[in-house]
């Protein structure tokens, strides 16, 4: 099964690059005839939420619909999969960014909570905290 980087994702949900989009196109649909999944490594969903806000201008809405609709193409297959799925929960529900809440989701699938932060915001999401002046958790 092999992986996908955050490129050929983009191609096949913007199709800005016509050769290389019909590639991506070709490659889903080779992988739906034989029922191979395509894996998604969770470092490529964390960077294409970047790529998809910063370069192509989606607002979190948008992010939110296309992560959704990724976890439901039966072509593709994600590393930590309920990690990703509780990310984009915490995500929905507060105003941590989307990195953030992926750091959470996967500490808590890992059972390795809280997550510790400097960050404020990060550490008001479930599973994560604050972490004191003292060093103390």
């Amino acid at each position: 099964m092999p992986g996908l980087d955050t490129n050929v994702l983009v191609r096949w949900l913007v199709a800005d690059d016509p050769d290389q989009s019909i590639r991506v196109q070709n490659l889903f649909e080779s992988s739906r005839t034989s029922g191979l999944p395509l894996f998604v490594p969770a470092t490529v969903m964390l960077e294409l939420e970047w790529v998809l806000r910063s370069r192509y201008r989606f607002d979190k809405r948008a992010v939110m619909r296309v992560f959704n609709a990724l976890l439901e193409t039966q072509e593709l297959e994600f590393q930590a999969e309920a990690a990703m799925e509780r990310a984009l929960h915490l995500y929905r529900q507060g105003n941590a960014e989307f990195a953030d809440c992926l750091h959470a989701g996967l500490c808590g699938a890992a059972d390795k909570t809280p997550l510790l932060s400097f960050d404020e915001k990060a550490s008001r999401l479930p599973g994560a905290k604050l972490l004191a002046d003292d060093g103390g958790a």
